[in-house]
């Protein structure tokens, strides 16, 4: 293995240079085509779709948002160790490790038209990048053996032409990583969405929000804010491209069990009567005590007015909303029917939608988690039938309702974290949409459960914040326990349940130190 290593390193490099301008080539082009015409977003989501639901759990738990970043990185590491092998092929096969490129090329081809929204036309950045990459390969294997004295035209395996090879390796790996941020940088902005989306005027809601009452926020130094930034609000989606939308073509239909079949355009959303509503989303992959959940103030029309004007049939208990990228949740129609802030939001805290967060139109429901109906991107709302129709997550083995679980967590102090003598402020975050928190309780270390100050209510579709002034500290190690009861007199459940398959339960317990003096 060593004497194959020394001989065949400079094949290896090749490899991995020429699968470098292979994706740099592709990425760059794919800004003119759909976004899914890029092959590792293309990939990447066919394993996002093909993966059980215990390993999607597991990635969020352990890389949480940064969950995507750890697939790409995952798969340009699985990418360049394959790329390294077909460059060793090269030493003594150069034929048939460029017939192994083209293999390759062809296959991602099949799964880029493979994916929701993209033509035969959109494999055309793959195949131009296999083109790429097959000519640099051959290149870069040639130098290599002229470096290593194998061919005619180097009989010795002088400076000049491990010069040569070096520079040449180095060259298209720079270029194929140029290409390859570029292209990423541009397909972020394409087509000008960005500054669409910056150009657009929300107008004032017919129903405003009421306003906070002072105090809804913890006065715990270190909390989060009550009111999630945007820039900060958790995405978990399976979208490794964010869609590219033109709101002055987006189109939603509502069809299936209603009586008369609508559509109806963004400047038509927005002429609609807009309500605004403060709502806490969380995620069903949310651990116990995790970050996966955040309060913004959306500005949308309720579901319900369009489901009216569209007439739904008696026997429709689902609506099945559907995404661009071809992502779907079954939504249980009275959530979408009923009194509650059901909404198409067009807006997130005084702007229009992120594009990470739905740009231009998603999907807002209290009380349900969202992979039951919190749908980004939306397109398409089919009034149906549990019976008759299935969702994306509830095809893969998750429940098919999803209501939100009463659920609490400490904040401050983190984990293992050290605190000074004295006084010790701790706090927290509760949640109950639809039911709002009524009290929340403390446990330090194994001693008698003791109430927690609450802050201001910020509505029951909110989150509350909470806060507990330990005076009785002392130095050493401990622990803090945290339980909330809902406002309608239900205690948060101590029983652990993982997030699979209608979301995790339990009491959050951290552990921190007290410091000495």
């Amino acid at each position: 293995m060593a004497h194959v290593f020394r001989s065949g390193w400079r094949y290896m490099l090749s490899g991995i240079a020429a699968a470098l301008v292979l994706l740099g080539t592709a990425e760059a082009l794919s800004v003119f085509f759909a976004a899914a015409s890029a092959p590792l977003v293309s990939i990447g989501g066919a394993f996002i779709d093909i993966i059980p639901p215990w390993v999607k759990d597991a990635a969020i738990a352990l890389f949480g948002i940064y969950d995507k970043i750890a697939l790409f990185a995952t798969m340009f590491l699985v990418v360049l160790i394959l790329a390294a092998g077909i460059g060793l092929l090269a030493r003594k096969h150069r034929s048939a490790a460029l017939g192994a490129v083209v293999i390759l090329g062809i296959g991602s081809s099949l799964v880029v038209v493979s994916r929701s929204g993209t033509t035969l036309i959109d494999v055309v950045p793959t195949l131009v990048g296999t083109v790429a990459g097959a000519v640099v390969l051959w290149a870069l294997a040639r130098l290599a053996q002229r470096a290593a004295g194998g061919s005619v035209e180097a009989a010795a395996d002088d400076a000049t032409g491990r010069r040569r090879f070096l520079l040449g390796t180095a060259g298209a790996a720079v270029v194929g990583v140029a290409l390859l941020v570029a292209g990423r940088a541009a397909s972020s902005a394409r087509s000008g969405i960005a500054a669409v989306r910056d150009a657009i005027r929300l107008p004032a809601p017919a129903v405003a929000a009421p306003a906070l009452p002072d105090g809804v926020s913890s006065p715990v130094p270190g909390m989060p804010p009550f009111v999630s930034p945007n820039d900060d609000f958790y995405r978990i989606d399976t979208a490794l491209s964010v869609p590219r939308i033109d709101p002055s073509t987006w189109r939603l239909r509502i069809h299936g069990l209603v009586e008369q079949e609508i559509e109806i355009g963004f400047d038509e959303l927005l002429a609609e009567d807009l309500v605004e509503a403060d709502v806490t989303l969380t995620c069903v992959s949310n651990p116990v005590g995790g970050d996966l959940a955040g309060n913004a103030r959306w500005l949308g029309v309720p579901v319900r007015r369009l489901l009216e004007r569209a007439g739904v049939d008696p026997s429709a208990d689902m609506v099945l909303s559907r995404s661009v990228d071809g992502f779907t949740a079954g939504t249980p129609i009275e959530a979408l029917t009923d009194e509650r802030n059901s909404l198409l939001a067009v807006g997130m805290n005084g702007e229009p939608l992120p594009a990470q967060h739905g740009f231009p139109v998603r999907m807002v429901v209290p009380g349900l988690y969202g992979y039951v109906s919190a749908t980004k991107w939306l397109e398409d709302l089919k009034v149906t039938r549990f019976a008759d129709d299935s969702a994306y997550w509830t095809d893969r083995g998750w429940s098919a309702e999803g209501p939100i679980k009463l659920a609490s967590r400490v904040d401050v102090p983190r984990s293992f974290a050290s605190v000074p003598a004295g006084e010790v402020m701790i706090g927290g975050t509760a949640w109950a949409q639809q039911r709002g928190i009524s009290a929340v309780e403390v446990q330090i270390d194994d001693g008698e459960w003791q109430a927690a100050t609450l802050a201001a209510d910020g509505g029951a579709d909110s989150w509350r914040q909470w806060s507990f002034a330990w005076d009785g500290a002392t130095p050493g190690r401990h622990s803090v326990t945290v339980r909330a009861t809902d406002g309608d007199g239900e205690l948060q459940t101590s029983e652990r349940a993982d997030p699979v398959p209608d979301g995790a339960s339990g009491w959050h317990r951290i552990e921190f130190t007290v410091q000495d003096g």
